[in-house]
């Protein structure tokens, strides 16, 4: 809370422009002085004020809210008047601006933190906040004991106010903090009772038209509170101030608060037959707030078709936007008609979770924004499991049911035309972000669905980050792989699950020139080029019919007639392999994709073992060839068992040599042990062996240092280049010294 417990904040905010907002506002600060005899302060909050109270109250403000915001010291009783104005009366004041040339621009956060101290000083703050709603408007009515909206008996005046009020319950304002104060009414405007129906709001007070008073007092600079005290609209001001403090405000302020924890004990419902199922189909107990959450999400079911609002928005941004309003309203309704009285802070919640699942993904929002997690494992509706920052934890969130969880899943797959059911019980999806989805249910998931979800990271990893953010790698082998990649070498990157080949390849695949035609081909859509001449391919699973698959090989052969420069695959995982060789051994050089292996040696195994899988009964020299022809460079990349992730070996495909591959490395990474923080220690080698390309390079005018591959006990005139050996190349009688010395630093 931004206000102190033994203060009441009244927001004040117009329905419409010159509906007199702020002109009630300071005469109801200076009424709740009158009146109550107690510290009262004015505080003009109006984004949009030209100083018009420094107009109307007559103050001249020593600070400006953007001053408090910014202010270092201590606010105390004694330090409170550098920064409070006041008026003869003793009404404290803050201004918006000095004047109509200073522009209002404050940080919300840092004027609620001086608000609280400021509060302690004051039994009253009444807050202008002008005519808009935005994120600072609604941050400051968070903390109100009540809103107070200004209308006028005008026609086009209601209707804005209206809307008004419907934006402010789609923003979980509770209805009831609503008080709506009809200003400037006569017999001549729209009837009080019609105003009412139409806001769907009791009128807390009406104040009379007097633009005699009213004027006059303007001239004056000073409120007809105190001009006027005997005039019918100041004894109106005198009546709404009675009206709320007389239980209103007490009963409000009541409401902002939480509710004790004895009210969220668990609900025994062993009895009920409709009591969600838990694993091995025992009965769960849910508490007060689950319990809650499920009878507003039922009525909302009953009261709205959200399965035909979510179509008929056909991905179009602005009916998701309607739709999402319309049922943050109902929701809002639902949650005051079935729990009255609810804590603010526990309704805000019961309304945003029971948004989550209406319409998006439950439980798995929060999860999903939160950026310290980076993969979600679901093992039924109550065991979620999140990785951060390596490790797996238990999630204290769950979904209410296997029901809930089958919903959530299905949602995910529908817009990408996939389906799953119990003759397709898995699925590969992506969620929009471009995180990547897989979700196995009943009858192969035995105690419940159970999904995995590999989060897309929300900043785009960059080159750098690999370098000096986590210690992949050292500079000096990234630039060495951008060269590669700009000189169109075809590139495989090896590692085991989880270990990042497909974040590797996406930054891999940003060194490409910009004016060179990208073709990636994968089974959910996540590789993100910044290039603009881009066109991505996405497999598709068989219809209910068993026909119209689309598979990688399919996408590979057509994407040869789309004129590729060069082409990305996602993964290999099965005959696809052999369409990818052949393509990079047919002018699309350049060209990368990732498999499945714990080591150099063994990804040209494993390439050679997913060609025979074409069935195209290829002898294995034929294919080691093809390998051999095709593959230039092998990027190792593993996890580690601290979870840090680190190029473990850069290996270059030299050729032939009977019927074995050759091949060299270039670079290795070195474990050394572990750190006090039991973080792997280890070292980037070079391995002093230059790479055959280089000459290639040179030719074509690109430079690259041979002192790069040199060790620290080598001279490049001792580099060697290996005369087609078998195995993997090691220069002979050298010792290992490191390039690079590093920890983990933790990924």
């Amino acid at each position: 809370m931004a206000i102190h417990e033994s203060c009441h904040l009244i927001a004040v905010i117009g329905g419409k422009g010159g509906v007199g907002k702020s002109v009630f506002a300071a005469n109801l600060a200076f009424t709740f002085l009158k009146e109550m005899r107690a510290p009262t302060l004015l505080i003009d909050g109006d984004p949009k004020s030209c100083g018009d109270q420094n107009f109307i109250t007559g103050i001249r403000p020593k600070q400006t809210v953007m001053d408090v915001a910014q202010f270092k010291g201590v606010i105390s009783a004694q330090s409170v008047d550098q920064l409070v104005s006041k008026h003869q009366t003793g009404v404290g004041y803050i201004g918006a601006v000095h004047g109509p040339d200073q522009t209002f621009q404050v940080d919300t956060a840092l004027l609620k933190k001086q608000l609280f101290s400021i509060s302690q000083q004051f039994k009253f703050i009444v807050l202008d906040l002008g005519s808009d709603l935005t994120e600072y408007q609604l941050d400051m009515i968070e903390d109100a004991s009540a809103v107070i909206v200004v209308t006028t008996p005008e026609v086009l005046v209601v209707n804005q106010t209206r809307r008004l009020i419907s934006d402010l319950l789609t923003a979980s304002v509770p209805a009831e903090f609503l008080q709506l104060v009809v200003n400037k009414a006569s017999r001549s405007g729209v009837d009080p009772k019609a105003i009412s129906q139409s806001l769907r709001r009791p009128i807390l007070s009406l104040i009379p038209q007097d633009d005699v008073t009213a004027y006059a007092a303007l001239q004056r600079s000073t409120p007809f509170i105190l001009g006027a005290p005997n005039a019918a609209i100041s004894a109106a001001y005198h009546d709404t101030v009675r009206k709320l403090t007389g239980g209103i405000l007490q009963k409000l302020k009541t409401l902002s608060k939480p509710r004790p924890k004895s009210a969220d004990k668990p609900a025994e419902i062993e009895g009920s037959q409709d009591a969600p199922k838990g694993p091995k189909g025992r009965k769960r107990n849910l508490d007060a707030h689950t319990l809650l959450k499920m009878q507003v999400h039922g009525a909302l079911i009953k009261e709205m078709d959200l399965k035909k609002d979510i179509v008929n928005t056909k991905d179009d941004p602005v009916k998701a936007k309607e739709l999402r309003n319309k049922t943050q309203r109902a929701i809002s309704e639902l949650t005051d008609r079935i729990s009255p009285g609810l804590g603010r802070d526990e309704r805000s919640r019961v309304i945003k979770e029971t948004l989550d699942e209406a319409l998006g993904l439950g439980p798995l929002e929060e999860l999903l924004s939160d950026p310290s997690v980076t993969e979600i494992m679901v093992n039924g509706c109550d065991m979620i499991y999140v990785e951060k920052n390596g490790k797996l934890t238990l999630s204290p969130v769950t979904f209410t049911s296997n029901l809930q969880l089958r919903t959530v899943i299905e949602r995910i797959v529908a817009p990408l035309g996939r389906r799953i059911d119990e003759r397709t019980p898995y699925v590969d999806a992506r969620l929009v972000d471009g995180s990547r989805v897989n979700a196995i249910i009943e009858p192969l998931a035995i105690d419940g669905p159970a999904v995995t979800i590999r989060k897309f990271p929300a900043e785009r990893i960059q080159a750098s980050d690999y370098t000096d953010r986590f210690n992949s790698m050292t500079r000096p082998m990234m630039e060495f792989l951008k060269v590669c990649v700009e000189q169109g070498l075809n590139i495989v990157i090896s590692g085991g699950t989880g270990s990042g080949k497909t974040t590797l390849l996406n930054v891999m695949s940003s060194f490409i020139p910009v004016n060179e035609r990208i073709i990636t081909v994968e089974d959910a859509a996540e590789l993100q080029m910044k290039q603009e001449h881009v066109v991505r391919l996405e497999t598709r699973p068989a219809n209910i019919e068993g026909t119209g698959e689309v598979s990688i090989r399919d996408l590979i052969r057509n994407s040869l007639r789309m004129r590729p420069d060069r082409i990305v695959v996602g993964e290999c995982r099965d005959g696809a392999a052999l369409d990818m060789l052949s393509a990079m051994n047919t002018g699309h050089d350049g060209s990368m994709t990732t498999v499945h292996s714990n080591n150099p040696r063994e990804a040209v195994a494993r390439l050679e073992t997913l060609c025979m899988m074409a069935g195209m009964d290829l002898p294995a020299k034929a294919i080691r060839e093809q390998i051999a022809g095709a593959v230039d460079l092998i990027i190792q990349i593993s996890r580690l068992s601290d979870g840090s992730r680190k190029v473990m070996s850069i290996t270059e495909v030299v050729g032939m040599q009977g019927e074995t591959v050759t091949l060299q490395e270039i670079f290795r990474f070195k474990e050394e042990g572990f750190d006090k923080n039991r973080k792997i220690i280890g070292q980037f080698q070079a391995m002093g062996l230059i790479p055959t390309f280089i000459e290639t390079f040179e030719q074509r005018g690109v430079s690259i240092p041979r002192n790069l591959f040199v060790t620290n006990t080598q001279t490049p005139q001792q580099a060697q280049k290996p005369q087609g050996r078998p195995g993997i190349g090691k220069p002979m009688g050298l010792k290992k010294p490191a390039l690079k010395k590093t920890g983990t630093g933790g990924e």
